[in-house]
């Protein structure tokens, strides 16, 4: 029999199969190992510049970031769309400020206050790790609320705003994503500057 066949032999089998294991851990033992940290994407910042939004009709102003797109909220309660409701789109993040407005009268100011309480806690209590409010006030004379949520809730800013007499406006970003504290945060930091921009420039109208 010649050498070739009897070194493949069914006795010589085992050894062969030994040796090419032990080749192949020697191998696997020498490569480097790289740990990979849980990461995102890379998000690019737009430059911060602001434009105004003075519409004619409308009961308010401010300054919104040039980013940003407004429309008119055509959502339906009670039959009608608010009559100054409207949305400010950032479509870089897929992000959407609700701005929704409604007078104030001596019958609904402590209930519009109470809703602006409600609107944060009571959705959001059960999600949230946290909620910080602080009060706000402008250089331009506008009081109100400002409500911090953290964990992952799916609005981590909230405000209303009011002058106590007559005007009365409420704000809240919203992403169209799961909600994620973690893959969210410098937006979500990054868009918080933008709503407090608006909030120091709101004026009444």
């Amino acid at each position: 029999m010649p050498l070739t066949n009897r070194l493949l032999t069914s006795s010589t089998w085992p050894a062969l199969f030994v040796c090419l294991l032990v080749s192949l851990l020697a191998v696997a033992c020498n490569s480097p190992y790289t740990f990979k940290k849980k990461g995102y994407f890379k998000i690019t910042l737009p430059e911060k510049n602001y434009r105004v939004f003075d519409q004619p009709g409308y009961p308010y102003t401010f300054e919104y970031p040039t980013y940003a797109t407004v429309v008119k909220d055509t959502t339906f309660f009670d039959t009608k769309a608010g009559d100054w409701w409207i949305n400010i789109d950032v479509p870089q993040f897929n992000g959407r400020i609700y701005v929704s407005y409604k007078p104030v009268n001596t019958k609904n100011f402590d209930s519009l206050i109470q809703d602006g309480f409600k609107m944060a806690y009571r959705k959001h209590t059960e999600i949230s790790s946290g909620i910080v409010d602080s009060l706000i006030s402008t250089p331009n004379g506008v009081e109100g609320m400002y409500f911090s949520l953290s964990g992952n809730t799916a609005t981590a800013n909230q405000f209303f705003l009011t002058d106590s007499a007559k005007h009365f406006l409420r704000g809240a970003l919203y992403f169209d994503a799961t909600p994620n504290e973690d893959s969210l945060g410098i937006v979500n930091n990054f868009l918080k500057q933008d709503l407090k921009h608006l909030i120091n420039t709101l004026k009444w109208r």
